[in-house]
């Protein structure tokens, strides 16, 4: 592994890590683990979904996906439909409880991120936005794997 790969690898790593503990000190995410939040994501940008294709989607076992709709469904998250082409086959989608939940959440993260990024030296805000575009392209590469 290149130097890069490494580095990259730990500052995302340590990212996400405090991002998560920090959120969770103001707000009780514990309510709705990060699975969870991928899940609601993937199916709020590409609805409605069947379990197999979020399962193929997110790279989990079927079983697992399984498992994790049924609580979203419980807490009113996520709702089953029928296909109108399929009977047999169950569509997911998010419900408006599920998307007001996304949006509270991404609200948490982006004031987080917003807060950490006003105290950065200006040079170094700079950089962060700078690389941003070249991030989502690395996103999108990794996603074709």
């Amino acid at each position: 592994m290149s130097d890069e790969a490494r580095s990259l690898t730990d500052v995302v790593t340590r990212l996400r890590r405090a991002l998560r503990t920090s959120i969770r000190s103001e707000w009780p995410w514990d309510s709705l683990p990060m699975a969870q939040i991928e899940l609601l994501q993937t199916l709020a940008e590409r609805p409605p979904m069947r379990v197999g294709d979020l399962a193929a989607e997110l790279r989990l076992a079927p079983n697992t996906v399984s498992g994790l709709v049924g609580q979203l469904i419980e807490g009113g998250l996520v709702e089953r439909g029928g296909d109108p082409a399929d009977r047999r086959v169950a569509l997911l989608s998010v419900t408006p409880q599920g998307h007001e939940q996304l949006a509270v959440w991404q609200a948490a993260h982006e004031k987080r991120i917003g807060s950490a990024l006003d105290r950065l030296e200006p040079g170094e805000r700079d950089d962060v936005v700078r690389a941003l575009a070249a991030l989502d392209h690395l996103v999108d590469h990794l996603r074709a794997n």
